[in-house]
């Protein structure tokens, strides 16, 4: 074969490899400083923008003017209108979770709060709202308010909660909700099983503690719980979380301090501690997290946890053994942005909040 038909033949290879890989396809664009996304029963994307709107959109259209009855929030640093979910039964009873920065009654501190609402039928507005549970104590803090919620197969709702940056210490006892994930039922009520419910001076709210600031909480298939959480400069974390665990934070990290240095006694492990399935040194700063069960992308991808990063700009996939341990990862898309949110759509794709473009994307299947 001659040189010039084996270039010919490598190129077209090339062509072929390019026109089958995925590629986003914006859905929806002109948001300011989105968060995250859930998906109506109609087809339609509700999406949240950090300053304090809430809006609908269609696939290829405008986004909605702001839903009213949305309650005050504190949109300063890092806190604002985070992440919304809709109930398990939506379809018949309308409701939906969203957690969001909480002034407090001075005006100078703030804590995340988990409420609960009626969307009306012609998405208008939103009713009934209730605050069912707000993180103690609050803070003088811009910062690490985490904010995730997962509705787990029996239909109590878990919330990730930051420890506020000011309150990492605080992320080691349970008097407190700072660096904690809790667990509580749709009204805010305590589990009765919750590990902390008989534990003196403890918050019964409480499921895992050690946390920092999560932006990531979802659950796979099998039911168990899976969160990410920053780290200070390197060591951010993957865990499967169950109840009662520590994570660690302060007492081990595999970060540092901000301009260097070891944080604490500069520790990696100590016994009662968990220790992360994936680490990431240096940091990504993760947002978002789904495990993927369609099989639309094919077997490569089916299984995999797909997470945002903020700080790259990439989508993160990781695939586990059946031991739990990494096996595989890969950075797509990694000129796409900021990204804040991951979901999979009722149809089985991959769908990007993209904060900085302001877009809702959808990861189109290789043709």
């Amino acid at each position: 074969m001659s040189k010039r038909l084996l270039s010919l033949v490598f190129a077209l290879g090339c062509t072929v490899a390019q026109a089958q890989a995925p590629q986003l396809e914006t859905v929806v664009e002109g948001l300011k400083t989105p968060w995250a996304v859930a998906f109506l029963p109609d087809g339609q994307f509700l999406i949240t923008e950090r300053d304090g709107a809430m809006r609908t959109a269609k696939a290829g259209g405008k986004p909605s003017a702001p839903i009213q009855g949305v309650p005050a929030v504190d949109a300063v640093g890092q806190g604002g209108l985070l992440d919304v979910q809709l109930d398990s039964d939506f379809a018949r009873n309308r409701t939906i979770y969203f957690c969001f920065a909480e002034p407090g009654t001075d005006k100078a501190t703030n804590s995340t709060a988990l409420a609960r609402a009626r969307l009306s039928e012609d998405l208008k507005r939103l009713t009934d709202v209730k605050v069912i549970f707000s993180q103690a104590p609050k803070m003088d803090s811009k910062l690490h308010f985490g904010c995730r919620i997962a509705e787990a197969p029996d239909g109590k709702l878990f919330l990730s909660l930051g420890e506020r940056y000011k309150g990492m210490d605080r992320a080691q006892t349970l008097d407190n909700h700072l660096g904690k994930i809790v667990r509580v039922g749709k009204d805010g009520s305590v589990p009765a099983d919750n590990p902390f419910v008989k534990t003196p001076g403890a918050l019964p709210e409480i499921w895992s503690y050690g946390h920092r600031n999560s932006q990531g909480l979802a659950f796979d298939d099998k039911g168990r719980l899976w969160q990410h959480e920053h780290g200070p400069q390197g060591g951010d974390e993957l865990n499967l979380v169950r109840p009662g665990l520590n994570y660690g934070w302060p007492v081990i990290t595999y970060g540092e301090n901000y301009g260097g240095g070891k944080i604490g006694e500069g520790l990696f492990a100590k016994t009662g501690m968990e220790q992360p399935i994936v680490k990431w040194v240096p940091s990504i700063a993760p947002a978002g997290l789904v495990r993927l069960k369609s099989a639309k992308y094919g077997p490569t991808w089916q299984g995999s946890f797909f997470i945002g990063s903020l700080k790259f700009g990439h989508l993160e996939r990781v695939r586990l053994d059946a031991d739990n341990r990494p096996a595989e990862q890969e950075r797509l898309f990694p000129d796409a942005g900021r990204m804040r949110d991951v979901r999979k759509g009722p149809d089985g794709l991959l769908y990007l909040v993209l904060e900085a473009h302001g877009r809702l994307v959808r990861v189109k299947p290789a043709q």
